[in-house]
Order: structure tokens, then sequence, then C-alpha cells
């Protein structure tokens, strides 16, 4: 019963932005018009390609690494300053939060095509622009994860004499590990997708395939792109448990 109030409230949300957008559910009567569309024009896929295809799923797969764990390692440092129970001032938790803050809420296509002038077409505007987002994104989560940490450990390594330090890198950093890399893998996961629309821009990699294709209707193609996608997701996926694995 004490959850009632808050499904009331979940189920006038889910009207109310329905409405909004205009929804009907009688147009889902022909749906069966994209599954036709499908079945007739994307299969079976064209494999005609599949060397420059391989190549360019390695180079989504590079960019999406290098700018997420860039971002990581600039991050977590700066997300001490974010954590209330952490920063040493008001003025740095309040100004550190409105960074974070401000650099996530600017779409990465945004951050791109600002960087396209300086650095020309290719990977890199869109390199800057994952790290550049990705701070935003790990710096909240990481301060968030500080700010829910358990005070047990933290008092015990201060009780011995420990420095912040020592209480960050023993007290904290045990608690947040298992937790940064299941979020690190999801956010590498965000960063693939996010490189497949970068590449409308020109970032190069899979994306630009996919939009080439896309463009001259070569359907096919785009198949056997899209399931190149869904290994390249699947590998990181089985490959972020074998490491929380590890790591617990």
């Amino acid at each position: 019963m004490r959850n009632l109030p808050a499904l009331f409230i979940v189920l006038i949300l889910l009207v109310w932005s329905g409405y909004g957008i205009g929804i009907e559910w009688s147009l889902f009567k022909d749906l069966g018009n994209s599954v036709r569309f499908v079945s007739e024009h994307w299969f079976p896929p064209d494999l005609s390609n599949s060397g420059a295809a391989w190549r360019a799923m390695i180079d989504t797969l590079q960019m999406a690494l290098f700018s997420t764990l860039a971002a990581l390692v600039i991050a977590f440092p700066l997300s001490f300053l974010a954590a209330r129970n952490w920063s040493p001032g008001l003025w740095l938790y309040n100004g550190s939060r409105a960074v974070f803050n401000f650099i996530r809420s600017i779409p990465e296509i945004v951050l791109a095509l600002i960087f396209i002038p300086t650095l020309g077409l290719g990977p890199l505007p869109a390199v800057m622009a994952l790290i550049i987002h990705n701070i935003g994104v790990f710096g909240k989560m990481i301060s968030e994860m500080i700010e829910a940490m358990d005070d047990g450990p933290l008092e015990a390594v201060k009780a011995v004499g420990g420095s912040r330090l020592h209480v960050a890198v023993y007290g904290i950093l045990p608690q947040m590990l298992p937790l940064i890399f299941s979020q690190y893998f999801y956010r590498l996961e965000v960063a693939i997708r996010t490189c497949l629309v970068l590449g409308i821009v020109g970032a190069g990699g899979l994306g630009q395939m996919l939009y080439n294709d896309f463009k001259q209707f070569m359907y096919q193609k785009v198949t056997y792109e899209v399931l190149l996608i869904m290994v390249l997701v699947t590998a990181v996926d089985y490959t972020g448990a074998f490491i929380r694995k590890r790591v617990k």
C-alpha cells in the first residue's frame, strides 16, 4: 500500500508524456509494413565489404575505448571535489558540480561540430566530444558513489592515523572499484553507440559506413554492419562481466 502513491505518479507521468508526444495506438496496426520492409530489403546480409567493415569496427572500438578511459582518468580525481562529504569547500563542491552538469548537458554531436574547424573531419573531433561529455558523466557518477560510501572503513583508516589520501586509497577505493568498473563498461557501450551517431559528421568507423550505406539504400550492407555492432557490444559486455568478477 505504501507504494501506491508512487505508482499513481508514474501512471500520471506516463499518460501525460504519451499525450504530449501525440501517441496514437491505432497507427501500430500497420506495423506489418516495417516487418515486410526489413524482410524484403535487409536480408540476406551483404558480406562483400566485410574486410572494410571489420576494420571500421576496430576503429569504432578504439575511439570509444580511448575516449572513455581518458575521461575516467580525468574525472576520477575531480569527482572528489564534487562529493559533499569530501570536498574541502562549499564553493569547490558547487563549482565542480556546475562544471560537470554543464559539460554533460551538451550533446556529443554539438561538441564534435565545434571541434571540426580545428581538428578537421575524422575520429579526433568525435573522440574529444566523447571525452568532454564523459568527464561530466563520470564526475557525477563517481562523486555520488563517494557520498554513498559506508563510513565504517573510512573511520577505521582515520583511527590508525591515516591521512585524507590514505582514507581515499584504503577506505573509499576498495568500495568503489567494482561499481566504477560496472559503470565504465556501461559507458563504453554507450560510447560505441554514440560513435555510430557521430559518423554523420565524418567521424569514421562503422558509424560513417552505416550512414553512407543507408543514404545509398544499401540495406543489406547495413544489416551486416548492425550485426558487427551487436558482436562488439556483446564482447564488451562479457569482458566487463569477467573483469568485475575478478575485482570483487
